[in-house]
């Protein structure tokens, strides 16, 4: 998620396990800690434009890491506060600030390598955006409240609600995917595969994508507290096959490694963006949840193969876009 949420986690983390006269000090030491498993967004690379989100949410988001980032934290911060906590308790802090960095992470739908170097896998559980008011909203006032009263009982209920918060993510998002597999039976398709994640900032519209017959439809659907769950139809795009879209691209060339490595960040849903034949897309995700516009892509140069891709975002901050994203998550109807 977002610095300040991870920061927030750390810290209400850190205050759950401290006694009263150290709240105030492991407050710091938990954001900080809380926020350093995204140390990884500075691995970047002029010459290798797809290092950093290759990269980014890796090893330092591993589980396994967790003890070493700890102590690579409490050992940055020892010079500073060592007269004031014994290094115990400050790798304490450290730790429980660190520990949920990557689990908070592979709850939305970007994806972490949280089990790492066991599986290279991206784990994406999709249950909440990578940027939701309401849980920061909760784990800030829980900070707040138990660095101002000194408190660990305040963080451990801030903790908990956030955790019920994340449990009402994955039961809305059970039913966006059930509304989401009815409208694949009612169209007489065999989904090949069904992704479905939340949009931005919210647990009441979804965005659901699934691949048949060698295409990818994208829907949004909207699952309510107390209204029946709405269906908003969206586009279609063939999706991307090597041998077909890049016939004749060596194999072993730099920029058939680069498509493989963004196919594999984008869990295999690429398309060839339809306006730009030399674009290469992320299905997933997109400023509309009806639409295949991008937000991000690669460029591609076939005539020259061993030149590395080029990395390109795509966000559409307009004005009318914004109306019809409001549109959809209230429940209402877009007029084309």
């Amino acid at each position: 998620m977002d610095l300040l949420t991870q920061g927030l986690l750390g810290a209400a983390m850190a205050q759950s396990g401290a006694q009263r006269q150290e709240a105030r000090i492991a407050t710091g030491i938990g954001f900080l800690a809380g926020i350093a498993a995204d140390v990884d967004i500075l691995i970047q690379s002029e010459n290798d434009p797809l290092l950093n989100i290759e990269f980014h949410r890796h090893f330092t988001h591993s589980l396994f890491f967790v003890p070493l980032g700890a102590l690579i934290v409490a050992l940055l911060l020892w010079p500073l506060l060592r007269k004031r906590l014994s290094f115990g308790r400050l790798y304490l802090f450290a730790f429980l600030g660190y520990c949920l960095s990557g689990v908070l992470d592979a709850f939305t739908s970007y994806g972490t390598h949280l089990l790492w170097p066991l599986s290279d896998e991206r784990i994406a559980w999709n249950a909440i955006s990578v940027i939701d008011p309401v849980f920061t909203s909760i784990l800030l006032a829980a900070a707040i409240l138990a660095y101002k009263k000194y408190s660990h009982r305040a963080a451990r209920i801030g903790l908990l609600l956030a955790a019920a918060y994340m449990s009402f993510g994955w039961l809305q998002l059970q039913r966006a995917e059930t509304v989401a597999q009815s409208l694949v039976a009612e169209r007489g398709h065999r989904a090949e595969e069904l992704l479905v994640k939340p949009t931005l900032a919210n647990l009441v519209l979804w965005r659901s994508i699934y691949e048949y017959d060698g295409r990818l439809y994208v829907d949004a659907v909207r699952v309510g507290l107390f209204s029946a769950p709405l269906i908003y139809p969206g586009e279609s795009i063939e999706k991307f096959v090597l041998a077909r879209d890049m016939n004749g691209l060596p194999p072993s060339s730099v920029l058939a490694g680069d498509i493989a490595r963004f196919t594999q960040f984008s869990a295999g849903l690429v398309a060839i963006r339809p306006q730009q034949p030399n674009v290469l897309v992320d299905v997933r995700y997109s400023n509309l949840p009806t639409t295949v516009a991008p937000l991000w892509g690669i460029e591609m140069d076939p005539e020259q193969p061993e030149r590395h891709a080029k990395y390109t975002l795509y966000r559409d901050s307009s004005k009318q876009t914004r109306e019809k994203f409001i549109t959809l998550l209230l429940g209402g109807h877009i007029l084309d």
